[in-house]
This record gives structure tokens, C-alpha cells and sequence, in this order.
């Protein structure tokens, strides 16, 4: 199963759910667009949310890098929310978890753009 990508907005911080897997070819793909597309949009305030997420590959941590570099170069901000623990611990492995802002809680982690 490919990732699906829902997003919406919330006192103005644009919430992407995503839930699948984010491994190399059309998930990471549709990861990379989306997230594009918000941010030409204008959407500064991102959180990612992964809960339902079950698998995310080189590529997908990759994607999420990218991700953090995209939201720099346009002043925005990129914060994770409610990660699983799998993919908690291999944040944890590649030291992503002191680049990313991370939250077990979707409403702390909208009050903490504020």
C-alpha cells in the first residue's frame, strides 16, 4: 500500500496526514509534490502528521530532510506529530530527532507555532 495524503487546516497551521508506506517511487513522489504544492501556496506553518504511517523507507527519510530543507529556504516551519514508534526509533537512529520538532499531541504541536 502507496501513502495516502489528507490534508486540511487548522488556526492556520496546514496539517498533512499521511498514512501507508513512504517508500522510493509514487509514495515518495506524491510526499515530495504535496508538500511542494503547500508551500507555493503558502502554507508556512506545516505539521506532519504520521500516525498512520507503517513503514517508511531511505527514500521516505530522505523525503523528510527534503522536506525540512524546502520549509527553510521559504521561512517555514516543519514539526512531526504522533509517530508511531517504529518510526520514532529510526529517527532516533539517523539523529533526525534533533532536526525535527516532534510531538506525541496534534494540538500541542499546532499551539507550539504560536
Amino acid at each position: 500500500m502507496s501513502v495516502k495524503i489528507a490534508t486540511r487546516v487548522v488556526n492556520g497551521v496546514t496539517l498533512m496526514s499521511c498514512s501507508g508506506t513512504i517508500t522510493l517511487g509514487e509514495s515518495t513522489s506524491l510526499f515530495r509534490n504535496t508538500l511542494r504544492e503547500l508551500l507555493q501556496s503558502g502554507a508556512r506553518k506545516l505539521l506532519l502528521d504520521l500516525e498512520q504511517v507503517t513503514y517508511i523507507d531511505s527514500s521516505g527519510i530522505g523525503e523528510l530532510v527534503g522536506a525540512y530543507t524546502s520549509a527553510a529556504n521559504v521561512n517555514a516551519k516543519i514539526k512531526l506529530a504522533k509517530l508511531p514508534a517504529k518510526i520514532y526509533d529510526l529517527l532516533q537512529i539517523t539523529k533526525l530527532v534533533t532536526v525535527f520538532e516532534i510531538f506525541d499531541d496534534e494540538a500541542e504541536a499546532i499551539r507550539s507555532f504560536e
